[in-house]
């Protein structure tokens, strides 16, 4: 093995201690290393960062720096063009060498390899480390005659026998050349226009979660994951997003824990690197159709008002309604809510999918553009989903997943007194009734968007 004295280990998505192959490979090659986390400028510039993945994100750098300073070290944050404050770190640290976790996104891409050209130029070397962000890597299963999966099933039976790596421990020490500087870590304080309910970030958040939620969670999720009101899905995705929890490692824990529950949100993990590995080899998908159907769809120029009603949980539809509402406040929601908002404004008002995945963007806390943009793409009919014009019913799905109407009671408090019968289409109630009610007639009639929709495509999937 050839030893370096000091190496830079760049974190992006994969803020935690525990598994993390690029922090053990910088440790067992050297003897210092530089804890780096970059704040991307460019991104920022360019809109692609909100308010509440800000806010999480900040209490994940906190978390992490207080998890290394408990190991005798402490991250270094830096502000600019990664690849430039790599460069000026590794050179300031006298580094041989730079680790960090493989991504997806073209602009990921692009990232690595203007890193690895710079870092060349300067006589230092870049490693690319996998299965760090993702259970299995992009590019390790792969069809005979494409360099990808475009269906999930046959994808998925490849998956759910590739052998995974083991886990690594959290290091113990970790030992931080001096004179590098740092910027203070982001508070969240700081940061404006965030969500009033959303959740804490922070590895030792996401254990925790992640602990309680394979005690009590996991056994019933194959049955309950879908149950609105029950709030019955982990709630995990955000700590997988920016990387405070392992996917391998959650892999491995609910396989040990076996049963139908756990085989049921393994198979959403295989769903989260399926996405990933459409994405890396086709990153245009994150703003192009996937496979095109010719739709002309309605824009903000012409179904504003439909647009905002939708944004707003005001749509008339309680269900949508309910979920849009949970969004806003949380930056979260289930996704059984985000098929139904998105099935609503792609099928119902057949409104371009790019400007749901951009509202959703704007406020989920584990908005991730592979798996946001295909599960859009998905629903619209224009991704990888074998049946494309698919249409979710908002009543037929609240009956099934919200029977008794708790999850609309909680974020539709106007129609918190009604029955179960009226909850879900109070525009069937009594003129007297229902002109008492603060809530909108339905924006379309769901007759009229099938309709619609029908005439756009030619064929409906119920």
């Amino acid at each position: 093995m050839n030893v370096s004295n000091v190496s830079v280990v760049l974190f992006t998505a994969d803020l935690r201690l525990h598994d993390h192959p690029p922090l053990r490979a910088a440790l067992e090659r050297s003897a210092a290393v530089v804890p780096l986390f970059v704040r991307d400028t460019g991104i920022e510039r360019a809109g692609f960062t909100a308010p509440n993945r800000t806010a999480f994100l900040a209490d994940c750098l906190g978390a992490l720096d207080a998890g290394l300073r408990e190991r005798g070290g402490r991250l270094v944050v830096r502000s600019g063009d990664p690849v430039a404050q790599v460069c000026e770190v590794a050179g300031a640290a006298d580094a041989d060498e730079v680790h960090m976790a493989a991504d997806v996104s073209g602009y990921a891409q692009r990232r690595e390899e203007r890193l690895r050209r710079a870092l060349a130029a300067d006589g230092r070397r870049l490693h690319v480390h996998d299965t760090v962000t993702s259970a299995v890597a992009p590019g390790a299963l792969t069809p005979g005659a494409s360099d990808h999966f475009a269906v999930f099933t046959p994808y998925f039976r490849r998956w759910a026998v590739h052998r995974q790596r083991d886990t690594l421990g959290a290091p113990r020490t970790v030992r931080v050349p001096d004179g590098i500087g740092s910027e203070e870590p982001p508070s969240r304080s700081a940061v404006r226009g965030v969500s009033a309910g959303l959740a804490a970030g922070g590895e030792a958040v996401g254990r925790r979660r992640m602990t309680a939620w394979l005690r009590s969670g996991l056994a019933g999720y194959e049955d309950r994951h879908d149950d609105l009101a029950g709030d019955a899905t982990s709630r995990l995705s955000p700590h997988l997003h920016f990387g405070t929890l392992s996917p391998v490692e959650l892999v491995h824990r609910c396989r040990r824990a076996a049963g139908p529950g756990a085989e049921a949100f393994v198979r959403q993990l295989a769903w989260r690197d399926f996405h990933r590995q459409v994405l890396a080899a086709r990153p245009q998908a994150a703003t192009a159709d996937y496979r095109t159907r010719h739709d002309r769809w309605r824009t903000e120029r012409t179904a504003r008002e439909d647009i905002e009603a939708w944004r707003e949980g005001r749509t008339g539809y309680p269900v949508v309604d309910a979920g849009m509402r949970q969004l806003r406040h949380e930056g979260w929601m289930p996704g059984r809510a985000r098929l139904l908002a998105a099935s609503f404004l792609v099928k119902t008002l057949y409104v371009d999918w790019r400007v749901g995945a951009r509202h959703f963007l704007d406020l989920l806390v584990d908005g991730d553009v592979a798996n946001n943009q295909l599960n859009w793409q998905w629903m619209a009919g224009t991704g990888t989903d074998t049946r494309p014009n698919r249409v979710l019913n908002p009543v037929l799905q609240a009956r099934r997943y919200d029977p008794q109407g708790g999850y609309v009671r909680r974020w539709v408090p106007e129609l918190a007194s009604l029955a179960d019968g009226s909850v879900h289409e109070p525009w069937k109630l009594p003129g007297a009734e229902r002109a008492a009610l603060d809530y909108p007639e339905p924006v379309v009639d769901l007759a009229e968007g099938l309709a619609r929709f029908r005439q756009a495509r030619g064929r409906i999937s119920a």
